[in-house]
This record gives C-alpha cells, structure tokens and sequence, in this order.
C-alpha cells in the first residue's frame, strides 16, 4: 500500500483542497499525515480537520506547522478568500506547537512515506535541522521551482510567481540541497485546468464534491482565471476555473505517469535581489524535474477520481 504525506497551505488557492480531496479519494493510498505550513494560528489546521471530519477521516494525524508569527516566510500574514462563502460553517483553528507537525513529518518518513510538500518548505527545514540528514532517507516531492519558463500557449509568469519556493527561499534552498527531491514545477502545473464543465461531476461526489463545487464556484467569481487566463492563453480551456497545481505534484508523487518525463538535473541555487534562482549547472545540486506531462490525461483523471466518489 503506498504512503503519502501532505504538508500543505491549504486555505488560499482552492488547488489544496482539490489534492486532499483526490488523496483522500485514492483507493488504496495510505495517508500517514498532513500538517500545514504558512500557519496563522492554526488556521489552516482547522480546514484540514474540517475536511477529514467530513470524509470521516478523523484518524488522520494532523498538526499546524510553521507559523508566520515565527519569521520564517516572506510574508508576515497573507490574505484569505472569504470564510463565510467558501466554508458551509465557521472552522475552529487547531493551533499547536510546530514541534509536533516536526514530529508527524518523523513518523511518516520513518514509516516510509513519500512527503508531498505543496505549500512553503519551512516545515521541512525545520525537520531537517531537529533530525539531521532526515531528508536524504526521504522521497520528496515539491509543488515548485522554475528551471524554464512555461511553453507557448500558457500563461508565461517569472521566477518570482513561484509561490512555494518564494515565500520560504532560505526553506527552499535547504530542501533542494539536503532532499534530491523531485520538482513539480509551475512550467507543467500550469498547463493543468479545473473547468466549469466539471463541476456537474463534482456535485454528484457527495459531501466533499458539494465542498469543491462550493469553493470552486467563489474562486471562478472572485479571481476570473477564464478572462484572465482561458480566453488569452490558446493552450488552456475557455471555462478555466483554476490551476490544478497541487493534485498534480500529488498524483505524480503516487506514481502517476500519462505523458509524465522526469529528467535529472542539477541546479545551481543563487539568492539575488532577495529572490531564489535555479540554474541548470554541472556542478550544482542533483534534483529530478517533471519536464513533460499529458495535461488532458491528468485533468481527466483528477476529476474520474474525485468525482466518482459517492462520498
């Protein structure tokens, strides 16, 4: 039976909760833990724990990571969609020492858990320095890192969009050094789509399916990605809803292939103007790159998982 960690953001950009929920409707998969990163006080512990007690997945080990309070980030506190209209009730945050997330990090890699980190990396720095060389017995895989830019057709951000690897760059440099992780980066997640036109599907999937129909129908409103991005960029659909950037490095953590190429790279890791870059060099630091996927395939397949699901 395979097994997986989620360290997660969950909380801002829906993709979060479109990863959870695809693990969670994973048959067969083994979740050992989640912890959250990027914390406001337990903030998005608490959506965690709201979402596990609605799939009756209670049992889960859980804990609020690093905090912002802490200094880790770039950010000293980050903006949230609206509550009221993204969740049916309010969410009790589940704050908690960081000590603890470090601690279910442990279990799970000693339990032999591949980690999926699809927010900031601060948590497994911080694992790393409390159990050094951790990370090098560990299969890690990264939602991050911009080697190349996205291909013709989608949408062209910079190295500084790249959000995971950006907020916690002292986090990400010492992941990408200690770990040889594998790298999703937002060069392939971006050819990803959550589509209006799943959405029918997703309301047939029972409570969680309601959830993601629920979020999904507030971030199409609020955020436009179809006039944003949909009707700019030839390479993605009209009804663009968001990005699938999380279920994606979490699929190809499990073993997902349609269309996938990994490469071996290495990487040379400079900080410039206060900002992390990753350039392909001999003499840098081994890393494995995603350079290829069947983007279609993996839309398909996140919404045939999640939506088939009778919850």
């Amino acid at each position: 039976m395979p097994k997986i960690h989620l360290d997660t953001d969950i909380g801002g950009d829906m993709d979060d909760l479109c990863a959870l929920a695809l693990l969670l409707r994973w048959p067969g998969v083994e979740i050992t833990g989640i912890t959250t990163t990027a914390e406001e006080h337990g903030r998005r512990a608490g959506y965690v724990r709201y979402v596990l007690d609605l799939t009756g997945r209670g049992d889960i080990p859980l804990a609020a990571g690093a905090d912002l309070a802490e200094g880790y980030t770039r950010y000293e506190s980050l903006g949230y969609p609206p509550e009221d209209e993204n969740w049916p009730e309010p969410i009790a945050p589940q704050s908690g020492p960081t000590d603890d997330a470090v601690e279910v990090l442990r279990h799970s890699i000693e339990h032999g858990a591949i980690i999926a980190a699809v927010g900031p990396y601060t948590n497994l720095m911080l694992l790393d320095r409390q159990y050094p060389g951790i990370l090098k017995q560990a299969t890690v895989v990264l939602m991050g890192g911009y080697v190349y830019a996205p291909s013709a057709g989608f949408p062209q951000w910079s190295n500084e969009d790249d959000w995971n690897v950006q907020v916690d760059i002292q986090a990400a440099q010492h992941v990408m050094e200690q770990a040889r992780p594998l790298l999703v980066p937002v060069s392939v997640t971006c050819q990803t789509a959550l589509r209006r036109s799943d959405l029918p599907r997703l309301a047939q999937a029972g409570k969680l399916g309601d959830l993601l129909v629920r979020q999904a129908q507030v971030f199409d409103r609020t955020e436009g990605f179809a006039q944003k991005y949909g009707a700019v960029y030839a390479g993605l659909p009209d009804d663009l809803i968001n990005f699938h950037h999380d279920p994606l490095a979490c699929a190809i953590a499990l073993g997902w292939r349609d269309g996938v190429v990994i490469e071996d790279f290495s990487l040379r890791l400079e900080v410039r103007d206060g900002w992390l870059h990753e350039t392909p060099d001999p003499s840098g630091v081994p890393v494995r790159l995603v350079t290829e996927i069947d983007a279609a395939a993996f839309n398909a397949f996140w919404c045939e998982m999640v939506g088939s699901a009778s919850g």
